[in-house]
C-alpha cells in the first residue's frame, strides 16, 4: 500500500473511532464510550491485573479484544502494519567505539545505521549529543560526518571520543531550531529520537536546502505542540490535540519494578487528590501542575495537605486521608483497565504521525520508505522515515 493511500485510510478510521482513543479516563471517570459498549466497559473492568498488565503491553492484543465488541476496529491493525526496514551487516569494530555508551542505547544505534543506507554523501547527525550515531557512522562508512549540538559540553566530550577513535568527525555548536547555516544541500541528514519540534524543523529546513537524504527515527512528537498539532501534509481531517500526539510515546518497556511501583502510587495519590478537589470544589477535571517527587516520600496525608495548599483549595483535615487515599487506589484500578481501548491505538496515533513527515516528503519530490529499525524490546519508537531526493 502506497504512503498517501495508507495515511488517508488511517485518518479516515481514527477519525470514526475517536471516541474511543480521545477520551481520557484519568479525567473523565466514565469516558462515553462505557455507556454505548456497556459488554466492554464490563469486560475490562473484571479483568485481573496480570491480564491488565499484559493488554497495556501487548497492543496486538489490546486490539483483539476491542475487535471482539467494536469489529470494524480491526481495520486499525492493518493499517498499523508497517514493515522491518532493510539492513545491512555492520563490519565488525573494535569496541573502543562505543565507549560510554549503555549497552540499550548502543544496540538501538547499531540497528539504526544498519538500516539507514549508505549513499556516500556527507553526514549531519542532528542533534547528537556527544555523537555516538555519528561516531559510527563515521567508523563505518568512512564519509564525513558533522554532529550539531546544542549543549557544547557535550560537543566537547564528543569531540575527545571521536579524536579517540579515530573518526572523522566534527562538531558544530548550535540550536537547532535557530540555526539557518544547517541542514546543507546533498547532505546525508540522520537523527535518531530528535524529539518533536526538532525533528519537524529538520525536515522542513532539510527539503528547503535540498538535503540528499533523512533517515529520521522521530520521538515525542508532543514536544513543540501548543494546542493542536499542525501536519506537515496536505489533506488530513483529523485534528490532534497535544495530548493525543502525547499519546504515541505513552509506551515504555524499560521500566524496573522499583519504577513501576513509585509510577502507581504516584498514579493513586493524584487520582486521591482529584478525587477529594471534585468532591469540595463540585468541579469537574482541572489540570494541575507537575507533583515534585519529594512530595510523594512521606504519607498521602501530607501529599493531600500539600496539593490542597498549592492549588489554593481550603485545607483537609487529618481524617480524610484515609478516604480519599484508598478512592485513589479504586480509580487507579479502574483507570488501568478502561485505559487499555485508548492505549490499544496509540501505535496507530504514531504511525499517522510518522505518516505525516514522510509524506510530506514525497510531495516534495522524495522517494521515501517508512517502517522499523529495531524490535520493539529495543525502543518502542522504533519507525524511520528514510528518503532519498530524487
Amino acid at each position: 500500500m502506497r504512503l498517501a493511500e495508507r495515511q488517508q485510510e488511517l485518518d479516515a478510521a481514527l477519525l470514526d473511532f475517536r471516541n474511543l482513543w480521545h477520551p481520557q479516563p484519568f479525567r473523565e471517570i466514565r469516558p462515553d464510550w462505557c455507556e454505548q459498549w456497556p459488554a466492554l466497559s464490563d469486560e475490562l473492568l473484571a479483568l485481573p491485573d496480570d491480564s491488565v498488565a499484559f493488554l497495556n503491553d501487548d497492543l496486538p492484543a489490546a486490539l483483539g479484544l476491542l475487535t471482539k465488541h467494536v469489529p470494524a476496529v480491526a481495520a486499525i491493525a492493518v493499517l498499523t502494519e508497517l514493515p522491518t526496514m532493510p539492513r545491512q551487516i555492520l563490519a565488525e569494530r573494535a569496541g573502543h567505539w562505543a565507549w560510554e555508551i549503555p549497552g540499550r542505547k548502543r544496540e538501538q544505534i547499531e540497528a539504526f545505521a544498519a538500516a539507514a543506507g549508505n549513499t556516500g554523501q556527507p553526514v549531519l547527525d542532528w542533534c547528537g549529543g556527544k555523537g555516538h550515531l555519528g561516531r559510527l557512522l563515521a567508523l563505518t562508512w568512512q564519509t564525513s560526518v558533522h554532529t550539531l549540538e546544542i549543549d557544547a559540553g557535550l560537543c566537547e566530550s564528543g569531540s575527545a571520543l571521536a579524536h579517540r577513535a579515530g573518526a572523522a568527525q566534527e562538531f558544530v555548536v548550535a540550536d537547532a531550531m535557530e540555526t539557518a547555516s544547517w541542514p546543507q544541500s546533498g547532505q546525508h541528514a540522520v537523527a535518531l529520537h530528535a524529539c518533536g519540534e526538532l525533528h519537524r524543523r529538520l525536515i522542513q529546513q532539510g527539503v528547503a536546502q535540498s538535503v540528499g537524504q533523512f533517515d529520521v527515527a522521530p520521538c515525542c512528537y508532543y514536544r513543540g505542540v501548543a494546542e493542536r498539532y499542525q501536519p506537515l501534509s496536505d489533506g488530513l481531517q483529523l485534528s490532534l490535540s497535544r495530548d493525543d500526539t502525547r499519546l504515541a510515546v505513552t509506551e515504555t518497556v524499560t521500566a524496573s519494578p522499583r519504577e513501576t511501583r513509585q509510577r502507581d502510587r504516584a498514579m493513586a495519590w493524584k487520582l486521591g487528590f482529584d478525587a477529594w478537589r471534585r468532591q469540595v470544589s463540585g468541579e469537574a477535571y482541572r489540570t494541575f501542575k507537575p507533583v515534585p517527587d519529594i512530595w510523594m516520600r512521606a504519607g498521602f496525608s501530607e501529599f493531600l495537605f500539600k496539593m490542597a495548599e498549592r492549588e489554593g483549595l481550603s485545607l483537609p483535615s487529618a481524617c480524610v486521608a484515609h478516604e480519599f487515599e484508598a478512592r485513589g487506589w479504586q480509580r487507579r484500578h479502574d483507570l488501568m483497565r478502561l485505559s487499555i481501548v485508548r492505549h490499544a491505538f496509540r501505535r496507530a496515533i504514531e504511525v499517522w504521525l510518522a505518516l505525516d513527515l514522510a509524506v510530506y516528503l514525497e510531495e516534495r519530490g522524495y522517494a521515501v520508505s517508512l517502517g522499523s529499525f529495531c524490535d520493539r524490546h529495543l525502543t518502542p519508537r522504533n519507525l524511520l522515515i528514510s528518503a532519498r531526493r530524487v
